[in-house]
């Protein structure tokens, strides 16, 4: 269950408790869930009994009393407690394995739909080295929601920037009819690039155009080039290297990963920061198509980089010494393979190269 599911679980314990008369509140329109803070048990917590204490004219913890039957009932929850003044913890149904088991059973599909939605769009775009590449990155975005998609420019694409930067279009010219009324054409138009990105490589040429957002000025630097932990892109490209070499120096110890639970294992917050971003990279994806924008991408493979990055550095992923590998190491490994797998599937779609070693 991810996040946006959960959330949606606990909006559905509000309304039935509503239903019952047993709270006399509006439904809010989002309940937010995250990894418990200090205090705090289980995979994820929500603050929504202390949101409706107040309009329910009752106690944040007899709320959240109310609403942790409900909860418990829902399909995917193996249970629910109580903290501090009212936030209420849930944990689920081996939760950490099950996600790290359908990343890797996914692998870089991770995240897409199963079945078209027989929905199409037509990206049209001028011939402008950041409108194409950001119309071409946007076409795969599209794709992975089950959506037919074809992309045109205004003219040929000017192959002194095109080539470098592995850029293609489907189509020249002007574009005819949408094929429906709710298939409309987009006109990408993002703020051009103030100069040539080309000299920065195809890799680092389109993470500045990509990271940032289309109505913000694109920053052509050879500060996207640096391998220092202020560059994000570096910090991506590594984050996906160091997982592969987890992997690699488990294969020279003889052993292999196995999903398992690793955060009754662990003692600091890194694992639960990591399996939040690993769940929340398909409502990534889907909100970059949904929002036309594919720096909603590129910034969420940074938190993911990141969050893999403090997990390394607090986790002991590989045996040490004489230790032999263990249920939690095959677990923790899996746990590396699927932030290296969902790294690597992010970069393709932007059209970057996931790299084996950095």
């Amino acid at each position: 269950m991810t996040p946006v599911e959960l959330s949606r679980t606990v909006l559905r314990a509000v309304r039935r408790a509503v239903d019952a008369g047993e709270l006399s509140v509006a439904v809010p329109a989002r309940a937010m869930v995250a990894p418990p803070g200090p205090g705090g048990c289980g995979d994820y917590a929500t603050n929504v009994a202390l949101q409706l204490a107040r309009p329910a004219g009752r106690p944040s913890r007899q709320v959240a009393e109310i609403l942790r039957t409900h909860i418990t009932d829902a399909e995917g929850v193996s249970g629910v407690e109580i903290t501090g003044p009212g936030f209420l913890n849930i944990t689920l149904d081996g939760g950490a394995e099950a996600l790290v088991r359908e990343i890797l059973r996914r692998g870089v599909r991770y995240g897409y739909v199963d079945e078209p939605t027989g929905r199409s769009r037509l990206l049209h775009h001028p011939c402008e080295v950041r409108a194409a590449v950001t119309a071409q990155v946007l076409a795969g975005i599209l794709r992975t929601q089950g959506i037919l998609v074809r992309t045109s420019c205004e003219r040929e694409l000017d192959p002194a920037w095109a080539g470098p930067l592995g850029v293609t279009v489907g189509a020249h010219g002007k574009p005819g009819a949408p094929a429906a009324p709710e298939d409309p054409d987009v006109n990408l138009r993002p703020v051009p690039a103030p100069e040539d990105p080309t000299p920065l490589g195809r890799d680092a040429g389109r993470w500045a155009l990509l990271h940032p957002a289309p109505h913000d000025r694109p920053r052509i630097t050879a500060d996207h080039l640096v391998q220092r932990e202020t560059n994000p892109l570096f910090r991506v490209r590594y984050a996906h290297a160091r997982a592969r070499a987890l992997s690699r120096n488990a294969a020279d110890l003889g052993f292999d990963s196995a999903p398992g639970d690793v955060r009754p294992k662990e003692t600091s917050n890194p694992p639960s920061s990591l399996l939040t971003a690993l769940a929340d990279y398909p409502p990534a994806l889907t909100t970059a198509a949904n929002h036309h924008a594919p720096d909603r991408l590129a910034r969420h493979l940074v938190v993911v980089a990141d969050a893999f990055l403090r997990y390394q550095e607090a986790t002991q992923v590989l045996p040490l010494g004489d230790e032999k590998p263990s249920a939690a190491h095959r677990a923790r490994l899996a746990l590396a393979e699927a932030a290296g797998t969902v790294l690597a599937g992010g970069l393709s779609l932007l059209g970057i190269d996931a790299p084996e070693h950095l």
